[in-house]
């Protein structure tokens, strides 16, 4: 669900909106964003969470609602006013400009003194380790330190808020992990509050300490990444982030502290109570790797244990991924890691498979 608009945060939208003609791109959006915070919004291609940025920014103007940054409203603010930068996925770096001109470059359009403009430069091209390359020009240096560059250049304004367009989605794979570390640490030495857009589940995972996902213009909901995987406030949230086995069917026990839930593959016993009715529809979010698998049936197990066979296994280096077809005909999706050199596991397409999980695995979902 999304947060109650309050002035305690340093960055707060209160029902923010903004329409296109009759299309709706953000809905109600409120949020609060602490000091310091690294905060994600995250979604599909076309949830809002591009023009929510562009708002905050102020590239687009809202249809109603307030923007308080440091308990100001900036809502009707044209960009240059605001004490806010933003990185953009390209970096928009000047290539007739060596590195340490593109840095100073903002500083220098400001007028500041000629020794403030170098001691900050000198300052910011330290943090991000590229003190060495101030004289190449942005062709000479890798994807990862021309996106360092860009983000000297945003923070050496000393901006109050940070933006950050897809920062990282300009690298290819295992340079966008690296980099993700890299970009936090930056960020947490200079303290500036950031908030950045991306559709990449892990960057968000990896890079913010809350999100905030986004569907069709509204916040579904926002918390720390635990929260959002392991506690997901609807179908849509528990399928967007990783995977997850979502099990149709209805409320069959329903207690305070437990609740079970009548499926096709079975009853399901689940350690948690959730309000409601009995025969309500529910939904039950089972993560992959939390499943347990076999080709005996395990000793002690009484609950939520079920059969089926194997359709499919893929091999992730990691981790393998097994599809089991349920007794139901659904298909059941469980991960299983990989703990020695050897892959030990005896299990094959078309096995016969117990698989089963405890009763604190599974997560019941209203909606």
């Amino acid at each position: 669900m999304a947060e109650t608009g309050t002035q305690t945060g340093y960055l707060v939208t209160e029902k923010l909106v903004k329409r296109f003609d009759e299309a709706v791109a953000v809905d109600e959006v409120s949020l609060s964003i602490g000091k310091g915070e690294i905060f994600a919004l995250l979604g599909s291609s076309g949830c809002g969470k591009s023009t929510l940025l562009r708002m905050l920014a102020g590239f687009e103007k809202p249809t109603s609602g307030r923007i308080l940054l440091g308990g100001q409203d900036v809502a009707a603010m044209p960009p240059y006013e605001r004490p806010v930068n933003m990185m953009f996925q390209s970096y928009a770096l000047f290539p007739h400009l060596n590195i340490w001109e593109n840095v100073a470059f903002g500083l220098k359009r400001e007028g500041l003194p000629k020794a403030e403009v170098q001691q900050r430069t000198d300052e910011m091209l330290g943090l991000v380790q590229l003190t060495p390359y101030a004289q190449r020009k942005p062709h000479q240096l890798s994807g990862g330190q021309q996106q360092r560059v860009a983000l000297a250049r945003s923070l050496a304004k000393r901006p109050k808020l940070l933006l950050l367009d897809e920062p990282l989605g300009a690298l290819d794979k295992k340079l966008r992990e690296q980099t993700q570390f890299e970009l936090v640490n930056i960020i947490e030495k200079v303290g500036v509050t950031v908030v950045m857009v991306t559709h990449d589940q892990e960057e968000a995972m990896t890079m913010a300490s809350r999100i905030a996902i986004m569907s069709k213009g509204r916040v579904l909901q926002v918390g720390t990444p635990e929260e959002i995987y392991e506690h997901p406030a609807n179908r849509f949230v528990a399928d967007f982030i990783g995977n997850v086995n979502l099990f149709e069917g209805k409320l069959s026990v329903d207690e305070p502290n437990r609740c079970a839930v009548r499926t096709g593959i079975g009853e399901i016993q689940v350690g948690h109570g959730v309000p409601g009715h009995l025969n309500m529809a529910v939904a039950l979010a089972v993560r992959p790797e939390k499943i347990e698998i076999g080709k005996q049936r395990p000793e002690g197990v009484a609950v939520n244990l079920f059969s089926g066979k194997v359709k499919e296994i893929a091999y992730f280096g990691s981790y393998n991924t097994y599809i089991v077809l349920a007794t139901d005909g659904s298909k059941v999706k469980i991960t299983e890691a990989n703990t020695s050199r050897q892959d030990l596991s005896d299990i094959t397409w078309e096995d016969e498979v117990f698989f089963w999980w405890g009763d604190g695995a599974g997560v019941v979902l209203r909606d």
